[in-house]
């Protein structure tokens, strides 16, 4: 993790620096020291300090940073995340990058919330999914989980995730039983999961040896209710509904007894928290 996040903080710098920083460079003397404070301007989750500290550090290691709220923290506006000390130039040069990986991923964890929020109570939990910003997927489910989420599959390597335009499954209910078996006895640590968008598909799969997942895929509450009555008491396979999920809908699926509900929006459409940085005398 920290390896590939060190790369995307280089790719940053890189991207915003380019040659030099020509404002700080022309106007704001060398010798000036500065303290800085990242506030919070409205209300969420944070997450993502750590990186932010990271890239204040790249840019300058005899910058002192100290991180004044752990990720996860429910925050208020007016909030103090993180001091900085040291050269302005540093500072501001550092800034944007710093900002941008601490509100984009504390929007993330605060919508997260949200959901988590509107769900309590039920046995339902709240999933993310593959859609991510490219390269920053572990960045964003870690963020998932500091907004009290749970990660769904990382990538196509730890979970079989079988929908209708696979081809295996034309082979008919037999081929496909046989493709779960030989990946289970060849990857025995990789889970199955089954996409139904049908309560027929879900009757079917439920008699299937070694599923651990059914996606229920854009289901009304009522197919969701009965869904949830055909798997009974048995532990397995888990039930994660999908599909026309928002925070005014989410409440009612979590109702139907699912196990798992998949939020794409956390990750694709998480407005950023709006954090500052601003300079107090030293």
């Amino acid at each position: 993790m920290n390896d590939h996040s060190d790369t995307l903080i280089t790719l940053a710098l890189a991207e915003d620096i380019g040659s030099g920083d020509v404002t700080s460079s022309y106007f704001i003397p060398e010798s000036r020291k500065a303290r800085a404070l990242v506030v919070v301007r409205g209300e969420g989750v944070v997450s993502g300090t750590g990186l932010a500290a990271r890239v204040f550090s790249k840019v300058d290691p005899s910058l002192r940073v100290e991180v004044l709220i752990n990720d996860g923290s429910r925050v208020a506006n007016g909030a103090l995340l993180m001091q900085v000390e040291g050269s302005a130039r540093s500072i501001l040069t550092a800034e944007r990058s710093a900002l941008n990986f601490l509100q984009r991923l504390s929007g993330t964890a605060t919508l997260t919330a949200r959901y988590v929020e509107q769900v309590k109570g039920t046995r339902a939990r709240i999933l993310d999914t593959r859609k991510t910003t490219p390269g920053y997927r572990l960045l964003e489910k870690q963020a998932v989980l500091d907004g009290g989420g749970v990660n769904h599959r990382l990538g196509l390597y730890d979970r079989a995730m079988v929908k209708d335009n696979h081809l295996v499954a034309e082979g008919g209910i037999d081929e496909l039983q046989a493709a779960i078996r030989r990946l289970k006895q060849e990857k025995p640590g990789v889970e199955v999961e089954l996409e139904a968008d049908r309560l027929s598909q879900v009757a079917r799969f439920l008699d299937l040896e070694a599923v651990d997942h059914l996606l229920l895929d854009n289901m009304s509450l009522e197919e969701l209710r009965e869904a949830v009555a055909l798997r009974g008491d048995r532990p397995r396979p888990l039930l994660e509904a999908s599909g026309g999920v928002n925070l005014d809908t989410v409440r009612g699926i979590a109702e139907t007894g699912v196990d798992f509900i998949s939020v794409g929006a956390l990750t694709h459409s998480a407005p950023a928290l709006d954090i500052g940085l601003d300079f107090t005398p030293v």
